[in-house]
């Protein structure tokens, strides 16, 4: 484990917003390790894609153990700049998306593989990776997490997820921050869980901000992932999504980020020049109200209560 705590951030092009009630500025836009580790990006490419955003202005960087080789390519890309960026990373799936465990000891030996893999002697933020409603209840898997933040294994804690169990994440008052799906296509979040995270002042992560992108595909793709989020634009039909695709992708960027209470947004790529591209897309600023609330209306008209949040 290579690196120690430090403040001292670059000064980028991009917004950084304050995480809730945690003492870390971060980024408006932020880089999500998943597609790195699943689609088995070079070591090469993720030091390039890493460095260059960093350069621009980027420091929320997010994994999980679960990604593959995710956790290791970020350390070995840019542990050496430690101090210029945050650090989360998830727990609870160490073996795997489908053999979750939620027990103590195997969620702190996994946090201290991450860290391991990260080549640093802490994360900024922990979070418990989808955990069930009734796992968060059962109170297990969070003191682990609390055990992990008091061995200064992580400064924060937090809960990665959707639905109700994001709902009591947000209400039993144990955890710094909310990392859920907030999108175009996913916007139960909206109502469910963010007018109380902020009143309680959670930094709130918002996933999948662009809806994976799903609108790209003339037909329903063969890939699980996307067709959720395919089948409720075909639905939704928005006319911006017609567009240009920098339209199209700006509008469902800068939506995400104009929901209420949300801070930071996590993006996924393999690809070294599409951070900046993204960064690029924000200057437009918040979508105006009257736009964001079409999005909005034209959801309540044809999903709503019905459409859940994507875990």
């Amino acid at each position: 484990m290579m690196a120690s705590r430090g403040r001292s951030l670059a000064t980028g092009v991009v917004e950084r917003r304050r995480l809730g009630r945690t003492d870390i500025e971060a980024s408006v836009l932020g880089f999500g390790g998943s597609e790195i580790g699943y689609q088995g990006a070079s070591k090469r490419t993720v030091a390039r894609l890493l460095g260059s955003a960093l350069d621009a202005g980027l420091n929320v960087i997010d994994t999980a153990e679960c990604y593959e080789d995710s956790e290791r390519l970020i350390g070995k890309a840019i542990a050496s700049r430690r101090r210029e960026f945050h650090l989360f990373t998830k727990c609870g799936h160490a073996g795997g998306w489908a053999r979750a465990d939620w027990r103590t000891a195997p969620l702190l030996a996994s946090i201290e593989r991450s860290l391991r893999r990260l080549a640093t002697d802490y994360v900024d933020l922990i979070q418990l990776h989808s955990c069930s409603l009734a796992e968060l209840r059962a109170g297990e898997a969070v003191e682990a997490l609390e055990r992990a933040r008091e061995r200064g294994w992580a400064r924060y804690i937090g809960y990665s997820g959707d639905g109700e169990a994001a709902r009591y994440a947000v209400e039993c008052g144990r955890f710094d921050t909310l990392q859920t799906s907030i999108s175009i296509a996913d916007q139960q979040a909206i109502e469910l869980t963010l007018p109380l995270a902020s009143a309680r002042r959670l930094g709130v992560i918002a996933k999948r901000p662009l809806a994976n992108v799903a609108w790209r595909y003339e037909r329903k793709p063969a890939e699980s992932y996307y067709q959720t989020y395919w089948s409720r634009l075909r639905t939704l039909d928005y006319a911006f999504l017609s567009a240009a695709p920098e339209t199209a992708l700006g509008t469902a960027l800068r939506f995400t980020l104009s929901a209420p209470g949300v801070h930071t947004a996590i993006v996924g790529t393999t690809k070294p020049e599409r951070w900046q591209q993204n960064a690029a897309l924000l200057q437009a600023g918040a979508l105006p109200p009257d736009e964001f609330e079409r999005i909005r209306a034209r959801w309540r008209e044809v999903g709503g209560a019905s459409w859940d949040g994507q875990v």
